[in-house]
């Protein structure tokens, strides 16, 4: 098995913390940054097993719609690939532009964004397009416990695995 970081980097744990302080009433059910065990086995080689990658939940009602962020991050140089709703972009690949996302998950409830290794400590703002959260937002958000993983079930065909909310059958 593949060693996995013991704690996701700081550009990681970024994206989480500044898109709370941004939307504090933000959901959070698909929030993620290490992996489970099940996720270790069927992505071994996900950029979650470094530290390097964050899922954002996609919550447009509250102000965090992963469509827009999805579009607007390929812009950012720490970027290395963002997955959402069946598409999947990457930096080395750009000139292909969105492409079908062929795994399992098709990120239908979260984006995920995988960071390069040379940004891990880069907590620059991730949202710089929207408006800066207010100090007592910023603060609250530094203190906020980073997601635990979470325990995948093995997926079925045809069945959403994001979460615990929409692991019904299609």
């Amino acid at each position: 098995m593949a060693t996995v970081a013991k704690k996701a980097t700081p550009a990681a744990i970024a994206v989480l913390r500044q898109a709370t302080a941004l939307k504090p009433l933000r959901n959070k059910l698909s929030d993620g940054l290490l992996p489970s065990a099940a996720h270790l086995k069927q992505s071994p080689n996900s950029d979650h097993n470094t530290g390097l990658a964050a899922d954002l939940t996609h919550d447009p009602k509250n102000g965090i719609d992963c469509a827009v962020i999805f579009e607007k991050l390929k812009e950012d140089k720490r970027v290395k690939y963002l997955i959402f709703n069946g598409k999947i972009w990457s930096k080395d690949k750009s000139k292909f532009g969105n492409r079908p996302y062929t795994g399992v998950n098709k990120h239908n409830h979260h984006l995920h964004i995988s960071i390069n290794p040379d940004s891990a400590n880069d907590t620059s703002p991730w949202f710089w397009w929207m408006n800066q959260p207010n100090p007592l937002s910023v603060l609250a958000s530094s203190v906020m416990p980073v997601p635990a993983k979470k325990a995948y079930p093995t997926p079925k065909p045809e069945e959403c695995t994001c979460c615990k909310l929409h692991g019904q059958t299609k």
